[in-house]
């Protein structure tokens, strides 16, 4: 997929994009960057409704290609090296979004793959899912 970026986008349409092309996971930005293999801060959370370029100035257009194969890794990397944004990789698991945090090495092929087989109940699964924490 290719996502067009313009300085005045609000990071809702980036969000919007991505989903899209990958509707079991979903993309938040936030002002810091975290540490490998740990989760962001919540309060480091950027509201959606904000402009790209209210968060990096000095960007200007672009088009960014994210192909499927790319790792949640090389794309949390892309967004920070090209476009000076820090994002995390959420993944949809029944009716909740998880941090990707202990599968960043995964494609978002796969991680797409996982939230569609986690939020979609079979027939011989209970209504409601116990909770389940990728980290534990």
């Amino acid at each position: 997929m290719k996502i067009h970026i313009h300085a005045q986008d609000t990071l809702e349409s980036l969000q919007k994009s991505f989903t899209s092309a990958f509707p079991f996971l979903k993309l938040e930005f936030f002002a810091k960057p975290h540490e490998k293999g740990r989760p962001s801060e919540k309060h480091f959370l950027i509201n959606a409704k904000r402009t790209v370029d209210s968060c990096n100035p000095e960007l200007a257009a672009t088009t960014v290609l994210i192909p499927t194969a790319m790792t949640v890794q090389e794309l949390e990397d892309l967004f920070r090296d090209r476009l000076g944004l820090y994002i995390q990789v959420f993944r949809k698991s029944g009716n909740v979004w998880l941090e990707t945090t202990a599968t960043d090495d995964w494609t978002l092929f796969k991680q797409n793959q996982e939230g569609q087989e986690l939020s979609e109940p079979s027939e011989n699964e209970p209504d409601e899912l116990p909770d389940y924490h990728e980290q534990s």
